[in-house]
């Protein structure tokens, strides 16, 4: 309950803050919809804040794996161009991965 509670915290904070990247350097039509929408602005901070905080408690073969998946998912990313509806069903299918990812880990408390 306190590393859940630390995470929703840590969330939250980061949450006040723009995208998980500099709006004023979005040069692909991804990133400047991403900038231009506050519901898609709001799950990249959260998929990015997940992500960083997950590949915080793998060592390097775990890590390097993650590394490898979201570097998979900026792909699909940047595919949907800027497509609202596509960009938000990346980060929909992105967030449910790195929940279950998160799921699957031995929690001690």
């Amino acid at each position: 309950m306190i590393k859940r509670t630390l995470f929703l915290m840590l969330l939250g904070a980061v949450n006040a803050q723009a995208a998980s990247f500099d709006c004023a350097k979005a040069k692909t039509a991804d990133e400047k919809a991403i900038c231009a929408h506050l519901s898609l602005n709001d799950k990249d901070v959260e998929m990015a804040t997940k992500y960083r905080f997950l590949t915080g408690l793998f060592a390097m073969g775990g890590r390097g794996a993650m590394q490898d998946e979201q570097q998979a998912w900026l792909e699909k990313r940047r595919a949907c161009g800027g497509n609202i509806r596509c960009l938000g069903a990346r980060y929909d299918e992105r967030l449910r991965q790195l929940n279950a990812i998160y799921s699957r880990i031995d929690k001690p408390l």
